[in-house]
């Protein structure tokens, strides 16, 4: 016998233990269909896929016209703050081709954002990392 028949056997069984009879469990898959805590944390799983941006950043974005679209700007971002909190990063500098992006690693959101004119003779504090991408 199989595990997989030998669990889906085991679920179509009652047991009764003393005066209470224990009804089977559902399985997996009917759990996610009827909205279980899986498909819930699935849900904001997917809803974090991407740094969000605060409002200052983006007010920065539109006063430097900083284009995400541009050289997959976007996709980069996000790679280099994976790769951020991958090393245990809480607050990363993030460069992207010219643009630099200061990130809560920890909150997943681009506190403010920098073009290629400024970056020269700025000095970053209160981070902990920085990532080239």
């Amino acid at each position: 016998m199989l595990i997989s028949e030998y669990l889906a056997l085991r679920n179509q069984i009652s047991v009764t233990t003393g005066n209470t009879q224990v009804q089977p469990v559902s399985t997996a898959k009917e759990a996610v269909q009827e909205g279980s805590f899986a498909q819930a944390l699935q849900e904001k799983l997917d809803e974090k896929r991407g740094v969000e941006f605060s409002k200052h950043a983006m007010q920065r974005l539109e006063e430097r016209s900083i284009d995400l679209s541009e050289n997959s700007t976007l996709e980069r971002l996000n790679r280099g703050v994976e790769l951020a909190a991958d090393k245990g990063s809480s607050e990363t500098l993030v460069l992207v081709g010219r643009n630099a992006f200061v990130v809560s690693v920890k909150n997943n959101k681009v506190i403010t954002t920098l073009s290629d004119n400024e970056l020269q003779g700025n000095v970053f504090t209160n981070i902990d990392s920085t990532v080239i991408v």
